[in-house]
């Protein structure tokens, strides 16, 4: 089996053969990916790999080789859930699911970042500083969806679909003429900080239309020089 075939093997397992969701994870582009798993076959750099093991719990020894496991095993180190996170979060023989908490990143965990971590990630890559991570978890029902990070929300403008203190697991958009009109984003602006609206094409080339669920917030435009960085808000969680 060639290191293509095995990253084959890891879309198809853990991406469900998303490759656009597997470059997110990894933060490159789409046409790297394919230009390894499609029909040029081509090698994958040091750095790609680099981000593979450092974001997935991928046994490297497999990637590089094909000895061994994929997937390396993993111990759970003991940590106690914010309030918000600790209702029904275990997965046994019962079937539900367990969010694990890490106090640093490991492999396959995603950031919870403070929900006044505003300034730290207002730029084009979303980068949020280290004391702006409340913690690491492992939430199995993000796992293949390429999340990034999680972040609190608060505000009523997208009621019902999300409500204050939900946590929104959100996946950087590192192409931003590729948005998926008429889904909820969470946008860095420059005016207005971290806002979370469903988008929708502007008046013009140079805006975007943003739109809350909850009716008494009317749609407004954004020119697109306003926004600083866009994810795509690809689930939640809510505790009653």
């Amino acid at each position: 089996m060639s290191i293509n075939d095995r990253f084959n093997q890891i879309i198809k397992h853990l991406y469900s053969n998303n490759k656009s969701a597997f470059a997110n994870a990894i933060g490159v582009s789409p046409s790297v990916v394919e230009n390894i798993v499609g029909k040029r076959h081509g090698k994958p750099s040091f750095d790609v790999l680099e981000k593979i093991c450092a974001i997935e719990q991928i046994d490297a020894k497999w990637l590089l080789t094909g000895k061994g496991e994929m997937l390396q095993s993993q111990v759970p180190t003991t940590s106690v859930l914010p309030p918000r996170l600790t209702k029904d979060l275990h997965k046994d023989d019962t079937g539900i699911e367990s969010y694990q908490s890490y106090p640093e990143r490991i492999p396959g965990s995603i950031p919870l970042v403070s929900e006044k971590a505003v300034g730290g990630i207002i730029n084009e890559y979303f980068n949020v500083r280290e004391n702006d991570i409340l913690g690491y978890y492992v939430i199995p029902k993000f796992r293949n969806l390429g999340v990034d990070f999680m972040i609190e929300i608060s505000g009523d403008s997208m009621v019902p679909r999300f409500y204050p203190g939900d946590i929104i697991a959100c996946s950087i958009l590192h192409n931003p003429k590729f948005i998926q009109w008429n889904k909820s984003h969470l946008l860095a602006t420059e005016e207005q900080g971290l806002i979370v609206k469903r988008l929708m094409p502007g008046e013009t080339p140079d805006c975007l239309q943003a739109v809350s669920e909850n009716k008494e917030y009317p749609p407004f435009f954004i020119p697109k020089e306003e926004i600083k960085a866009i994810a795509l808000v690809m689930g939640s969680i809510h505790v009653e």
